[in-house]
């Protein structure tokens, strides 16, 4: 969700950088891409280690759960192509699942402003006990769905997230956002979701199988 289909990235770092200052620190970018795809448990202990924050990890996670999801309601900055990509899936008849690790009260924000049934399956970081990258995310996603993992295609922009969806076994589309991405078998990059349909996630997930020389991720 994050920095795939919404650039909500901004909204994450402000509140950091608001929180570190607030005890009186200063709070680099490059600490704020280490928590870009991260669980917010291990988010909050970067912010732990790396500053005079004080506060418990359950603390942190509310406080930047609250402020950025007040940002959200004010306003939701989809990342280009991607709210038309959702209507071209739920159009074709494709289940789609959000896989995302910020917590269910925040997913709900961007949920509530689509059409009903946009999404047959929500995974979020308050109900998985592995986060990304671990694979249990897109593993419960698959199960939900009641497909087999190799039967999906996963669409990530963080490090964390594309190993978790390939640890998954999950062809997977990357468009680098924030954060440059690693070149990986099983995983193809493309640079917008612009233009794509329901249609061309299919090709782009055969691309992706083939960079592992013909079988799965």
């Amino acid at each position: 969700m994050d920095g795939t289909l919404v650039d909500t990235e901004p909204y994450w770092i402000r509140e950091e950088h608001e929180l570190v200052e607030s005890f009186g620190g200063k709070w680099s970018d490059e600490l704020a891409l280490k928590c870009v795809g991260n669980t917010l448990t291990a988010s909050a202990e970067v912010i732990r280690e790396n500053s005079a924050v004080t506060m418990t990890v359950e603390e942190i996670v509310d406080r930047l759960l609250t402020g950025v999801s007040r940002s959200m309601r004010e306003h939701v900055p989809w990342r280009p192509g991607a709210r038309e990509l959702l209507q071209s899936c739920v159009a074709a008849g494709m289940p789609n699942a959000l896989v995302t690790m910020s917590y269910d009260s925040f997913a709900s924000v961007m949920i509530d402003t689509l059409p009903e049934q946009t999404f047959a399956a929500v995974v979020t970081g308050d109900i998985v006990r592995q986060g990304k990258p671990h694979p249990e995310p897109y593993l419960t996603a698959a199960e939900a769905l009641g497909v087999q993992p190799q039967d999906c295609v996963a669409v990530e922009d963080s490090v964390p997230g594309v190993h978790s969806a390939r640890a998954a076994g999950v062809p997977t589309i990357a468009v680098p956002h924030v954060v440059e991405l690693p070149q990986l078998s099983g995983v193809v990059q493309i640079d917008s979701l612009v233009g794509l349909t329901a249609a061309d996630l299919g090709a782009l997930a055969l691309q992706a199988i083939a960079t592992t020389g013909g079988g799965r991720p």
